[in-house]
């Protein structure tokens, strides 16, 4: 299996953006109460599971280089991103709040961890491609083992790291982590072509790379500035 590089950097670098941008969030969530818990917690499930890792995902994905056109389950798409940003969120709610007690971190790192490998794989079941789909076990537990790993690494940086050099620093270790298990889970994929298969229609992968890449990039940003902008307008009124 072959990767466009431009792509496969691109991935990179929206699963960075993404877990700064989360990081940047869910710092308020230990100290915050009803609506504003509420707030923080989807926002930074959102910036994490839709925009880091979602996003990475259908991008990594459209950079495999196969000798047939690709399309996407318009249904299964969509439950992907939902599945996404709930269980990062509930997450980032149980680490952060300590829900659970000394086993909050890893019970939160095992739930957005799995979270994301669901994701994961249900994008990968909502292809449309005239070829039979097989995976390997074995690398496939790799990959899910990966995923929570780096869901609790992250929920740890998340609740344990102060100021921007930190958080950046941070960033680029969770977009490595996020990419690992991406990139682990489809060497678990093996494609063999077969003509006979009747496709359905789907989301065009020409150019979604594209469009998801701009959406997501237009949605961290607002992201990151609403918080600021809330942050700033909860300091004034201290």
């Amino acid at each position: 299996m072959s990767y466009n590089i431009g792509l496969l950097a691109l991935s990179f670098f929206i699963a960075v953006f993404g877990s700064f941008t989360a990081l940047q969030l869910a710092i308020r969530i230990p100290t915050a109460e009803n609506k504003s818990l509420v707030y923080w917690v989807l926002t930074a499930g959102l910036a994490l599971g839709g925009g880091g890792i979602w996003s990475m995902h259908f991008v990594g994905m459209l950079a495999m280089e196969m000798p047939f056109e690709m399309s996407f389950d318009v249904a299964l798409t969509v439950v992907s991103f939902v599945v996404a940003i709930v269980f990062v969120s509930l997450g980032f709610l149980i680490a952060g709040k300590d829900l659970l007690g000394d086993m909050s971190l890893l019970a939160g790192g095992v739930v957005a961890g799995l979270g994301v490998s669901a994701m994961h794989y249900i994008g990968m079941y909502s292809m449309i491609i005239p070829a039979d789909v097989s995976y390997d076990a074995t690398i496939v537990t790799l990959s899910v083992v990966i995923g929570v790993v780096a869901a609790t690494v992250a929920l740890w940086l998340a609740f344990n790291l102060r100021g921007n050099i930190q958080r950046f620093g941070s960033a680029f270790i969770m977009g490595v982590a996020v990419c690992g298990m991406h990139y682990t889970g489809m060497y678990a994929v093996k494609m063999t072509p077969n003509a006979s298969i009747e496709l359905a229609s789907g989301i065009s992968g020409s150019g979604l790379a594209g469009t998801v890449s701009i959406i997501s990039a237009a949605l961290l940003l607002s992201i990151l500035y609403l918080a600021q902008l809330r942050s700033k307008q909860r300091e004034s009124l201290a």
